[in-house]
C-alpha cells in the first residue's frame, strides 16, 4: 500500500518519510520512520513497525505540549484499566471520550496526537484538576 500525501499544517510544504540517516532526519538516534517536513522542521514519529504517523506534524512547541497533555491524561485512563479491571484498548477509549466531553469537541477528533498547542493546554488543565480534586478529597484536611 503507498503511503498517502502527508502536507505540513504550517507551511502547507509535503512531508517526506525519512529513516534514522537521511540528510533531514531530525534525531541522531534511532526513533524508526518519521513524517519531515523539512522546510520548517515539523515532524512526527511513526506507528512501531508501520509508516503510519503518530498524529499530526508538529513544532517543538507542539511536541512538548503533546508531552505535557499525555503525561496529564494517560495516568487516568491507565487508572481506569487497574480500577475497572479492562483492558488498554477499553480504558483509552473511555478515557478520550471522556475527554471528548470535557472539551466540547466530536469523539473522533479528540487524540492528543492530532491535537494543537490549545487543545493540548485544555486537556492538560482539565486533566490535572481531576487529579488535583481526587487528592483533595483523600486529604479533607489540607
Amino acid at each position: 500500500m503507498a503511503n498517502k500525501k502527508k502536507t505540513c499544517r504550517y507551511c502547507q510544504q509535503a512531508a517526506q518519510l525519512l529513516h534514522h540517516g537521511a540528510a533531514g532526519y531530525p534525531y541522531h538516534r534511532d526513533y524508526g520512520p518519521m513524517w519531515v517536513c523539512i522546510p520548517c522542521s515539523a515532524h512526527v514519529g511513526c506507528h512501531p513497525g508501520t509508516t503510519k504517523p503518530l498524529g499530526g506534524l508538529a513544532t517543538k512547541k507542539l511536541r512538548e505540549w503533546k508531552i505535557k497533555a499525555h503525561a496529564a491524561f494517560d495516568p487516568l485512563w491507565q487508572g481506569k484499566m487497574l480500577r475497572d479491571e479492562c483492558s488498554k484498548g477499553q480504558a483509552r477509549k473511555a478515557g478520550y471520550h471522556w475527554l471528548s466531553e470535557k472539551l466540547g469537541i466530536p469523539v473522533k477528533m479528540t487524540n492528543i496526537g492530532y491535537f494543537g498547542v490549545e487543545e493540548c493546554r485544555k486537556t492538560v488543565e482539565i486533566c490535572e484538576s481531576i487529579r488535583d480534586n481526587a487528592k483533595n478529597s483523600l486529604n479533607p484536611h489540607k
